[in-house]
């Protein structure tokens, strides 16, 4: 029995053919490049009308729908604010996360220099605004920030180098005790938002947190909260309660495409909106 060669199966993965058809068995050569010309040919050309439909009518691809979708629910359903900090943070920063050089994700770091890296997560900057704005304030602080993260992770079909996290903190208005309660109304509303229903809340162990509550759609993890006062605060300066959640956009839309590969959803000059741009 003949099987798709390497390249046919490369260029069906590419074109976002079903696992089930790449592992297709034939009786000869002759029937399996026969089928793969024809399948290649209706792959392409859905992949150029939902390249169209995007350029003519979408105009924004599913991982920034998702984006805007929660945005929009943050800013004038939950009262939060929308910050931006910067891509480049310091070794000290990431110490007060407890990743110093002994810790198994310091290898994951993008050092620029001794002292300076790009950041694999936004807490570190969300500790320092949150903790300066209530300082000002003396209020309950909600704020949000969307951007890059940057870690050097297997290059699987879940993880990339840059990725884009969405990841909002509560700060000061939640009653010491009902943190986890606020975790999960936080998460039930965002998949709401979003538009998924099928999701589990999953208790799971954290390198730099302890403890975390994941959202977990199949088997894929899409976002992650964490609460205080925790052991991390006081580096920060900060004694009030607080949760947080962190949304992997391009996981979402991974999950949401029915895509195989976290790849095809995020930051690419390959593909656009899951679709190849060799056709």
């Amino acid at each position: 029995m003949e099987q798709f060669t390497t390249t046919q199966q490369q260029r069906l993965t590419e074109l976002n053919a079903e696992p089930e058809f790449i592992n297709m068995r034939f009786e000869d050569p002759s029937e399996r490049d026969n089928i793969f010309r024809k399948t290649e040919a209706n792959l392409v050309r859905r992949n150029k009308e939902k390249l169209t439909k995007l350029l003519d009518e979408g105009r924004k691809p599913l991982a920034i729908q998702i984006e805007e979708r929660l945005k929009e629910w943050l800013t004038k359903a939950e009262g939060f604010t929308q910050v931006t900090t910067p891509t480049i943070i310091t070794a000290s920063m990431l110490d007060k996360m407890t990743i110093t050089k002994d810790h198994p994700l310091t290898n994951q770091v993008f050092w620029l220099d001794s002292k300076r890296c790009l950041r694999p997560m936004l807490a570190p900057n969300l500790y320092t605004v949150m903790r300066d704005l209530n300082k000002i304030t003396k209020a309950p602080v909600r704020i949000f920030e969307v951007g890059s993260c940057f870690r050097k992770e297997s290059q699987g079909a879940q993880h990339m180098n840059e990725f884009t996290m969405l990841n909002l903190v509560d700060f000061a208005g939640i009653k010491d005790g009902r943190q986890m309660e606020r975790l999960k109304e936080l998460a039930k509303d965002a998949m709401k938002v979003i538009g998924i229903a099928d999701y589990e809340l999953e208790i799971e162990k954290s390198e730099v947190y302890g403890e975390t509550m994941d959202i977990v759609r199949g088997e894929l993890e899409i976002a992650s909260g964490a609460y205080g006062p925790h052991f991390l605060d006081p580096k920060w300066g900060v004694f009030e309660p607080w949760v947080g959640i962190g949304f992997g956009i391009e996981r979402i839309a991974m999950s949401m495409g029915n895509y195989r590969t976290i790849k095809r959803i995020g930051k690419s000059i390959a593909y656009l909106d899951g679709s190849p741009l060799k056709l």
